[in-house]
């Protein structure tokens, strides 16, 4: 097959093309240069888009002998996962980049530009597993290493994006086994700390970039019975479940610690409470993909939820239903209460190590 092998920077992705070249692909590297300006992304190891890791991923396919071109997807990137990023935490949300990056970058821009390319497929060195059936069925799985499983933030990529993508790490039972693999073959990035924390956020700070972005609007901090307790200056720097950086004078009455528990950007309000109130039974998810086709959707399925990418997964039933005003919407009832659940974020079901589907949280019921 003509594979097309996404070169972050990496030891990863660095691995997971050489393993593909090792298994008889025509394998082609290909970094994604996300800012035409440097300097608004992490320096060094810290993110995943910096002017050092561009180098590193020419290197890598210089040792593994594929040729290598960089492509420009700073539009894309800044259209499709910034402005989300910032519009949905204007409205209050809390939305996840690196999931809007793997659907909309890593798998969608990029899928669609391979294909045109004539490739049959894009590795990359996400781990998690495909297993594909004796019917034809692909299914995404959890990585055998569950400490760096990345299934989460992929299970928005859908059927038909699974079908093109391939992750050569997906069975490593540990990274430490990446490392030594990529040392072994002379890969200089085998020593190279992970990438973290949002990419564009260039200072770590992302209350001060928002605040730059969206501007600052003075606001009031009210309890649960909506008795003004503190001040903000704006709204989106909050979330549900947040209980530092809250600023306020006074304990609650009962002296135990105050949560947020709802953020209103329509009133420019935060409301805090006690840590019971952020617990919920129910949760509606909409923008479903449902990535099990053998699994009737529309019936009530024993499944596990989660709703952070390293979060643990709750047990719950899932069904996929059409509400009376004929949107598509994915229930979740959680026979064990999550804490601190807020819109916007990736709600994924599993089977087992399986995805079943991902949906955004768009309500949350105690």
């Amino acid at each position: 097959m003509r594979v097309l092998a996404a070169l972050s920077g990496g030891v990863d992705s660095a691995v997971a093309a050489a393993r593909a070249v090792d298994a008889g692909h025509d394998v082609v590297g290909v970094h994604m240069a996300l800012s035409r300006n440097r300097d608004e992304y992490r320096s060094g190891s810290r993110g995943c888009c910096s002017i050092e890791d561009s180098n590193d991923a020419r290197r890598a396919a210089d040792i593994l002998g594929i040729p290598y071109y960089v492509w420009d997807l700073s539009g894309e990137f800044h259209d499709l996962v910034v402005k989300d990023f910032l519009s949905e935490y204007s409205q209050g949300r809390t939305p996840n980049p690196c999931v809007r990056c793997n659907e909309h970058i890593k798998f969608d821009t990029l899928l669609e530009r391979a294909s045109a390319l004539g490739f049959d497929a894009v590795a990359t060195g996400h781990y998690a597993r495909i297993d594909i059936r004796e019917d034809g069925i692909r299914e995404l799985h959890r990585a055998a290493d569950l400490a760096k499983d990345q299934s989460y933030v992929l299970a928005v990529m859908g059927p038909q994006k699974l079908a093109k993508a391939m992750f050569p790490l997906g069975e490593i039972a540990t990274k430490s086994e990446v490392r030594a693999e990529a040392a072994a073959r002379g890969l200089g990035v085998s020593n190279k700390p992970d990438s973290y924390d949002i990419c564009f956020v260039a200072d770590g700070d992302t209350k001060g970039f928002l605040e730059r972005a969206l501007g600052q609007e003075d606001g009031e901090i009210v309890d649960e019975t909506g008795a003004k307790v503190g001040d903000h200056t704006g709204a989106y720097a909050y979330t549900v479940g947040q209980r530092k950086g809250l600023g306020i004078g006074r304990p609650a009455a009962d002296g135990k610690p105050r949560y947020v528990t709802d953020v209103n950007t329509t009133t420019n309000t935060i409301v805090v409470g006690p840590e019971t109130l952020l617990s919920v039974y129910e949760l509606t998810g909409e923008d479903v993909v449902w990535l099990a086709p053998d699994v009737p959707a529309t019936e009530s399925t024993a499944c596990t939820a989660q709703v952070r990418a390293h979060g643990d997964a709750v047990p719950a039933t899932v069904q996929r239903v059409v509400d009376g005003e004929g949107r598509d919407r994915m229930m979740v009832s959680l026979i064990e209460p999550m804490r601190g659940v807020a819109a916007g974020q990736s709600l994924v079901v599993y089977q087992d190590t399986r995805v079943i589907a991902q949906a955004t949280v768009a309500k949350r019921a105690l």
